[in-house]
């Protein structure tokens, strides 16, 4: 029998004695806690106490609907496929609307637990009657709300970009507070050993040169100042070579030295879209690096993840399929150059690279890259809020307040100016890693801190940075 962690040993107490009372609950867990076990453990304390006949999942994507079967499967110690015999099945919420009549006939006709993986998914509420929200939120008024015996809900992230109400849950009025049955946050599964305490690197550029035939050359101290004028936005640098071969370069040193003492850890890179991807692929050959790329496009994509979850392979690059859900523990750096810069997306793909092995060292952290973005660098902050006793946030390369006032050099890199009608070059004062292997693909580029950035990054996080 499986060993339970105690957050979930308590989640499934709290769960048994809320549907003594009520029919619905609401689990929020931090990314990579472990809510797929915990909601199987539960459904199996409810088949032991006779108080439902199946279960029946849905979740976001193909990627976690079969990593649910899965585990439900072996906890449960039963078919898990949705057919004959079975114990229930697992399904995505974009196949509810076209779901047999006779599956949802079995909500009303036997004792039904239904789990919602990923709920911040599904929006919805009733208003005059009537269900509003998006498809699967209203979905799951219509056709689950008030026929499932048992309802139940996770999520790492429970909150909505837009602002809507998440379906099923209870707000508090008037400041319309989400409430939660059960919380488990990093805070405590860092402390637990749970998860792996997140490690974040910013990067920026002290030296950020715009040039046009019409205005002339502009100098910016910062990817915020140069976003701020708005002559280039950030996805203008997350396609530039210099910027991709830097953070590349750094989170694969990372990777090196992590692979000395865990031979088979691995690392993501989110890419923005499928030609970035594969850009970036040959941007990390240029590096001796290999790597597998997975698309929404990719034949196979489920195998290949499937495979490298397994496999001893050092990179995988992602668009849209490895961001919230998917369980690959041996991941432990990450670089995020995805176009999306909302919170909750940040910490999903942030969770990717949490979810600890059995047995791993206590000081083990999960290295996360991303650029000094203004949103992002807030969503960095906020982590660093929720572990105040951990050295969350670093930067790239690496500057102490004891050189901020040295002198500095810079060169002017020669651009193609490809991504807008001005030419994008950086300065340089450190050389980046991996000269040799990149020679013949690029220049070198420095990236560092302007005087007046770092203050102002020192104050946003009260001097609790590496």
């Amino acid at each position: 029998m499986m060993k339970l962690r105690a957050w979930q040993s308590e989640c499934i107490a709290q769960a048994l004695l809320s549907f003594e009372r009520q029919s619905h609950f609401l689990c929020h867990a931090t990314p990579a806690a472990g809510k797929t076990v915990m909601v199987a453990s539960l459904a199996k304390a409810l088949f032991e106490q006779d108080k439902i006949d199946f279960v029946v999942c849905f979740s976001p994507s193909r990627a976690i609907s079969q990593g649910v079967a899965t585990t439900f499967s072996q906890i449960l110690g039963r078919t898990f496929n949705g057919q004959i015999g079975a114990a229930g099945g697992s399904y995505t919420y974009q196949s509810m609307a076209t779901l047999p009549k006779d599956l949802w006939r079995v909500l009303n006709d036997h004792r039904v637990l239904v789990v919602l993986d990923e709920i911040h998914h599904c929006s919805g509420s009733y208003s005059d009657n009537l269900a509003l929200g998006n498809s699967w939120g209203r979905t799951i008024l219509d056709r689950i709300q008030g026929h499932a015996s048992f309802t139940i809900a996770l999520s790492g992230t429970p909150w909505r970009t837009d602002d809507t109400p998440i379906v099923l849950a209870r707000y508090s009025q008037p400041d319309g507070e989400l409430h939660c049955d059960y919380e488990y946050g990093l805070r405590r599964a860092v402390a637990d050993g749970v998860c792996r305490a997140p490690k974040v690197v910013l990067t920026d550029n002290r030296e950020i040169h715009l040039k046009s035939s019409e205005i002339g050359l502009k100098t910016y101290s910062s990817i915020r100042e140069t976003i701020k004028h708005g002559h280039i936005s950030y996805p203008d640098f997350l396609f530039r070579d210099e910027v991709i071969d830097h953070t590349l370069s750094e989170a694969s040193d990372k990777l090196s030295e992590i692979r000395h003492r865990t031979p088979n850890a691995g690392g993501l890179v989110v890419a923005a879209t499928v030609a970035h991807a594969e850009h970036i692929a040959t941007r990390l050959a240029a590096l001796g690096e290999r790597s597998v790329v997975v698309s929404c496009r990719t034949p196979d994509a489920h195998q290949i993840i499937n495979d490298f979850r397994v496999s001893k392979d050092r990179w995988i690059i992602s668009v849209g399929m490895i961001s919230e859900g998917t369980d690959i523990p041996r991941l432990q750096v990450c670089c995020h150059l995805s176009r999306i810069r909302t919170e909750l997306h940040f910490r999903q793909v942030l969770g990717r690279i949490l979810r600890r092995h059995a047995g791993e060292p206590s000081e083990v952290g999960g290295w996360f890259y991303v650029l000094a973005e203004p949103a992002l660098t807030e969503f960095a902050r906020r982590i660093g809020e929720d572990l105040p006793e951990q050295d969350v946030v670093s930067f790239s390369p690496k500057t102490s307040k004891k050189n901020l006032g040295s002198s500095e050099k810079s060169m002017v890199i020669i651009s193609g100016g490809e991504s807008s009608a001005w030419d994008l070059s950086f300065g340089a004062e450190y050389a980046l890693g991996h000269e040799a292997k990149l020679a013949e693909s690029r220049s070198s580029a420095d990236f560092s801190m302007s005087n007046h950035y770092w203050s102002e990054i020192l104050s946003l996080f009260d001097n609790k940075v590496m």
